[in-house]
């Protein structure tokens, strides 16, 4: 199987069983959607999405935020991981996006990643998800279920080569909903420690399938690159 081959095969699978792909974040705004993805840096969605209620009602605004002292706002997150360190991203990017950038939530990687608190996953998925940008935010599980699929090469050790190689092979529509696509698969299918291989509906496009039935998911995973 060609490389163009499984990437046209795992496109097909999605758009026909998963054709309006959304983030599992709670939010109602640009705002709110920034905020919860700064805090979901290391931590799980259903976490993120259990102290956001509270929070926005505190701080329903990026006006209101700024103003704030970060001791303030790790009361709402103090659940979070690294709370102490996110209360401050949170108040620095709310006074930022006031000052800098007229309290809008901006539309480019280059501006959204000088915000504090915002790398450039968090500011790929804003990009995706409020722009419908062609931007690939590769977190664990898109590192994991690409590199696993083979939709990435071994030399794709790192999150930005990673996102930089499925950018090269999907089209700019696609992207968006791809980032979806592998985030979800990654987060109920292709797990990282018991993969639903038996389950799953682009097994036979798979370059690590193979070897999990063969070898295992370990033997299979030790052929592969560990995000870093």
């Amino acid at each position: 199987m060609t490389l163009k081959q499984r990437y046209a095969g795992v496109i097909e699978y999605f758009e026909q069983h998963m054709p309006h792909p959304e983030t599992e974040l709670y939010y109602r705004n640009p705002y709110e959607l920034l905020v919860a993805v700064i805090l979901s840096a290391q931590c799980t969605d259903k976490r993120v999405n259990m102290v956001t209620p509270a929070l926005f009602e505190r701080y329903p605004d990026a006006r209101i935020l700024s103003r704030a002292e970060p001791e303030q706002v790790f009361e709402y997150i103090r659940s979070i991981s690294y709370p102490n360190n996110k209360a401050k991203h949170l108040v620095g990017m709310a006074q930022m996006l006031v000052n800098d950038f007229n309290n809008e939530v901006p539309d480019t990687i280059e501006k959204l990643v000088k915000m504090p608190g915002v790398g450039r996953k968090t500011a790929n998925v804003i990009a995706s998800v409020i722009h419908n940008l062609p931007a690939m935010a590769v977190d664990t599980h898109v590192f994991r279920v690409s590199h696993r699929l083979g939709l990435v090469s071994l030399k794709a050790k790192t999150p930005l080569l990673v996102e930089k190689e499925l950018v090269a092979h999907l089209s700019a529509d696609v992207i968006p909903r791809a980032h979806h696509w592998l985030i979800l698969h990654g987060r109920y299918t292709c797990m990282a420690r018991n993969p639903q291989c038996q389950v799953c509906g682009i097994a036979h496009l798979c370059q690590s399938y193979p070897i999990i039935q063969r070898e295992g998911v370990a033997a299979a995973d030790s052929r592969l690159p560990k995000i870093s």
